[in-house]
């Protein structure tokens, strides 16, 4: 019998396959140029309109005057705007109601998707088929706006921080996400879990819920980002404005261009500017979003596309 030799692991091997499919020709200079320049377009109008309210936020009444509205170079940094936001008033209150309806909708909702993920993925679950068809016909019809709105309010719930949470606490592409991911466990790890005793419960959170952190990051950003970024079931189910949160201030400042109660005595001695309380407003909605993106950014790839293997 001939020896085989084994090639030493320094030399290089020529065998492997291309990171380039064969049939993909290899980009030349002028294309990986022209990649670069729409790139870099792409980014600066994303980054652009952000600087703009960035520095408009942190300029006083003068320099926004001078440039006649929004200040795209800065002229001296003032953090006024921010500051009267944050003693109290409206904003404050505001900021408040969405940090909590968002920190409890997000651990509802949570709980919910993966309870009903998790029933779902299990082939022996009673009914789990019926229930599957049930959802995904959620997807394609709906029963409008005035029949939701009528049941809301049949319920008790508009004038409460529950109409905010309830109506839009499922998301069916959420739990259906979840549910792929759920189906790619090895079942044999099911199975000496339910041989060693443990039950469905705890099979959920000892084994299935650690080994499913990537999917679980990406579906409670979503879930966190839609609480937070909503202002449509405020404007219909609440009437009081004092229970309104941030989005919904943002937009009557916005619209009615002026200043929360509480905060004329400052413009009107020439502290504050109107147009930079409105860009400090926005700014205050979109940093939670811009600080936790990155965090959860390395999971998007592995947990949304293994999550929508199977399903």
């Amino acid at each position: 019998m001939t020896a085989v030799i084994d090639q030493p692991a320094s030399e290089p091997r020529w065998w492997t396959a291309p990171e380039r499919p064969a049939w993909e020709e290899k980009p030349s200079q002028a294309g990986l140029a022209g990649k670069g320049v729409a790139l870099t377009f792409a980014c600066l109008a994303i980054l652009f309109p952000l600087w703009i309210v960035v520095v408009t936020s942190l300029s006083s009444r003068k320099t926004i005057n001078e440039a006649g509205g929004l200040v795209m170079v800065p002229k001296g940094i003032t953090f006024v705007a921010y500051r009267e936001l944050l003693s109290g008033g409206q904003v404050t209150r505001a900021a408040v109601i969405s940090i909590l309806v968002t920190l409890v909708g997000t651990l509802f909702s949570m709980a919910v998707s993966v309870l009903c993920a998790y029933g779902l993925s299990r082939s022996g679950s009673l009914g789990h088929r019926w229930i599957l068809m049930l959802l995904l016909a959620t997807m394609f019809f709906s029963a409008g706006l005035i029949p939701t709105y009528l049941l809301v309010q049949s319920l008790g719930l508009t004038d409460s921080y529950l109409a905010l949470i309830l109506p839009s606490a499922i998301s069916v592409f959420n739990i259906l996400v979840l549910r792929g991911f759920f189906m790619e466990i090895s079942p044999e790890l099911i199975d000496s879990a339910r041989i060693d005793g443990a039950g469905d419960l705890r099979i959920l959170w000892r084994i299935v819920m650690p080994l499913s952190r990537a999917v679980l990051a990406v579906i409670t950003l979503f879930y966190a980002v839609g609480y937070w970024s909503a202002w449509f079931n405020a404007s219909l189910y609440l009437n009081d404005q004092d229970m309104m949160p941030l989005q919904n201030v943002m937009i009557q400042l916005v619209q009615k261009q002026e200043a929360p109660v509480g905060l004329s005595q400052a413009i009107r001695t020439g502290q504050l500017s109107g147009l930079a309380i409105q860009m400090a407003v926005m700014v205050m909605a979109l940093l939670p979003v811009a600080v936790l993106s990155p965090f959860v950014q390395k999971h998007f790839r592995k947990g949304m596309l293994t999550g929508a293997i199977k399903g």
